[in-house]
């Protein structure tokens, strides 16, 4: 892996971490906030931060490791203080004439990819914090600031000495891309899935994409609650029998520590996410929720228990049920196609637990009088 590729794919990595686990609430916010998602809205959501830890790689990583000869080893990085001394560098670095040794000059190759380095920043701090030409130029003139002080400090002093070097016209070229991003910001209008088709409060039509979104939050809820609740099952367990002995191993068998962690961790979140808030409710799971649906019996009425429960029992409740006494490949699997292919099929998505429930899925900002009479159309 190339040097200049390698912060570009920490960054992708931290990322995907973070987007998995901020989904639910992203999903949760936008759609209170929107009454909708917004597909552009969420790929401009994921690149700036990305962005941002992509910078953050690019100007610092990597981190040498403190030893005695440290400064030594780096040896001695005086600032570079003279403004527009990179014009003498590249004279320095020519091999040639015409274009194409201009872009095999080094110096300059380094002059421009700091220029574009910063041409993101200006185009969201304008476009998506709404700053103007001049302070998005401001903005990027001082994270430009803060990286190269930090760099001079050696990390505000973590670093005996500096191992990158504080250069004015990294400055220069910095907030020049920032400029030129601050004016680029327009360009960013033209994403796709950005406008907003009514007010929050107003009811959105019921599609594939806005059920299936419910069912990913849905097993995504899952699996938040479920590492946590195993973790602290573990923890207890593990108080309670008293930790490791002097022997190294555990008062009690392996077997019964890991099937009470295992069964605590299971149905704890399941009881709760599958069966609790479908009963609590009005039957929509979880996901459901988020994404603005709720469930109704044919004549628009709130569903009973057996109704709620059986909704619960055979959507992604289900699915998890199977698999924790089974295989994807068995039973879940089998409910996860038909469940999928009835998403399709039916009407307004309803799918193969609301059949199952003999109950109708609407948009949960519909008018009580209208929720079972009214289908909206896009």
């Amino acid at each position: 892996m190339s040097q200049r590729m390698e912060p570009a794919v920490w960054a992708a990595l931290l990322m995907s971490v973070a987007a998995f686990v901020l989904f639910v609430p992203y999903i949760a916010v936008r759609y209170r906030r929107r009454g909708e998602l917004g597909l552009g809205n969420m790929a401009l959501a994921f690149a700036g931060p990305l962005y941002g830890l992509a910078l953050f790689f690019y100007v610092f990583a990597p981190f040498p490791p403190v030893r005695h000869d440290f400064c030594d080893a780096i040896g001695v990085r005086r600032p570079q203080l003279i403004p527009f001394h990179f014009l003498h560098d590249i004279g320095k670095a020519a091999t040639g004439n015409g274009p194409m040794a201009m872009l095999h000059n080094p110096a300059l190759t380094q002059v421009l990819l700091n220029v574009i380095l910063f041409i993101p920043l200006g185009m969201f701090a304008r476009y998506m914090f709404g700053r103007s030409v001049p302070v998005t130029a401001i903005i990027g003139l001082g994270v430009s600031l803060l990286i190269e002080t930090t760099q001079l400090t050696g990390d505000w002093f973590i670093y005996p000495c500096p191992y990158r070097l504080f250069d004015v016209d990294d400055l220069i070229a910095n907030g020049l891309g920032g400029l030129i991003g601050a004016l680029a910001a327009p360009l960013l209008s033209a994403v796709p899935g950005q406008r907003v088709h009514a007010e929050p409060g107003e009811p959105r039509p019921i599609t594939w994409r806005r059920r299936l979104l419910a069912s990913v939050c849905d097993l995504m809820s899952f699996g938040f609650l479920y590492v946590p609740t195993v973790a602290a099952c573990a923890a207890l367990m593990w108080v309670w029998q008293g930790g490791i002995s002097s022997t190294g191993a555990l008062p009690y068998s392996h077997f019964f520590f890991n099937a009470t962690v295992e069964r605590v961790g299971f149905w704890g979140p399941w009881l709760v996410l599958m069966v609790g808030i479908p009963l609590a409710g009005s039957g929509a799971s979880l996901g459901q929720r988020i994404v603005r649906l709720q469930a109704v019996t044919a004549d628009g009425s709130r569903p009973d228990v057996k109704a709620r429960l059986v909704r619960g029992l055979t959507g992604v409740g289900g699915f998890l049920l199977l698999n924790h006494f089974g295989s994807v490949s068995g039973p879940a699997a089998v409910l996860a196609v038909i469940s999928l292919i009835a998403l399709f099929k039916t009407s307004q998505h309803r799918g193969f637990s609301y059949l199952c429930a003999r109950l109708t899925l609407t948009d949960s900002r519909m008018p009580s009088g209208q929720a079972a009479s009214t289908e909206l159309v896009p």
